[in-house]
């Protein structure tokens, strides 16, 4: 199966939502090549970044489950290079 690399942003404005949004990151878990997480005080959200390397399928089912939490925005930038899984 082809996968892409890419990256998921997340912005999270509702901290109650935090539980929810790592146990969706977890499921994904074998996908995911990396997470970084800033906590921007001044505005009280949290900017997070996941990349991965899922087929296409995955990526977007696992960015919009993120994005339909209350309080949680996220977007998908895809690589344009496709690869064969390896799994």
């Amino acid at each position: 199966m082809e996968t892409r690399v890419a990256i998921i942003g997340i912005i999270v404005e509702n901290p109650d939502q935090v539980g929810t949004l790592n146990a969706i990151l977890h499921e994904y878990s074998q996908y995911i090549i990396g997470r970084m997480g800033i906590p921007y005080h001044e505005r009280n959200i949290s900017i997070i970044s996941v990349a991965v390397d899922a087929p296409q399928d995955i990526i977007s089912t696992m960015s919009g489950r993120i994005g339909r939490l209350d309080g949680i925005s996220a977007k998908a930038a895809y690589s344009r290079i496709t690869g064969a899984d390896a799994s």
